[in-house]
């Protein structure tokens, strides 16, 4: 049985713990609660596991901040031994509006830092990831400030619906595969 990654990107440090920049950490943050995995600090992420299914899914925060994720990507695929198809990013994208997600097999990075800087590493753009849209609505000019600001409290107030969503989209991949689960997720 195959195993899987998923690697959730964001910033770490309490000041962006609720920020849509850290969409991917709060997904696996509840996917995490979900299965009683437990986070701790390892090589260039904290890392949790759990078993499910026959198969061993392992979770990665990377520690490097949101520029540098590749480098615990590379890692912990090489470490785990997970092929690149089981793995999944889970990142922002400003380009969906809040709350819509959108699985895709592969892409370019977007202008995103953290999806380009795996895709330097790892020297492909043909890696899975989950898109969750956290809106656009900002000035121009002012993209760094809106991915870094904290969800507003509308958005608070669907926020564990939203996570609870991505959550059962990545469970989804890994028992009923990509196909399935793009068309089953993506609107």
């Amino acid at each position: 049985m195959a195993n899987f990654l998923f690697v959730g990107l964001g910033n770490p440090g309490p000041e962006y713990e609720l920020t849509r920049h850290n969409i991917g950490f709060l997904v696996l943050d509840r996917l995490a609660a979900q299965k009683q995995a437990i986070f701790t600090n390892d090589r260039y992420a904290q890392k949790a596991e759990y078993r499910y299914a026959g198969k061993t899914f392992h979770l990665i925060k990377p520690s490097t901040y949101m520029n540098l994720s590749g480098k615990a990507v590379f890692y912990w695929l090489t470490q785990t031994k997970v092929p690149i198809e089981n793995m999944i990013v889970i990142t922002d994208d400003l380009a969906l509006p809040f709350g819509k997600i959108r699985l895709r097999p592969q892409g370019s990075h977007g202008g995103h830092n953290g999806l380009r800087n795996i895709q330097e590493l790892l020297a492909t753009e043909k890696y899975n990831r989950l898109r969750v849209g956290v809106g656009s609505e900002f000035a121009k000019g002012k993209q760094v400030d809106y991915v870094l600001s904290n969800f507003n409290t509308d958005e608070q107030k669907v926020l564990l619906s939203l996570l609870d969503k991505c959550t059962e989209a990545l469970m989804s991949v890994a028992t009923q595969g990509l196909t399935h689960t793009m068309n089953r997720f993506n609107q």
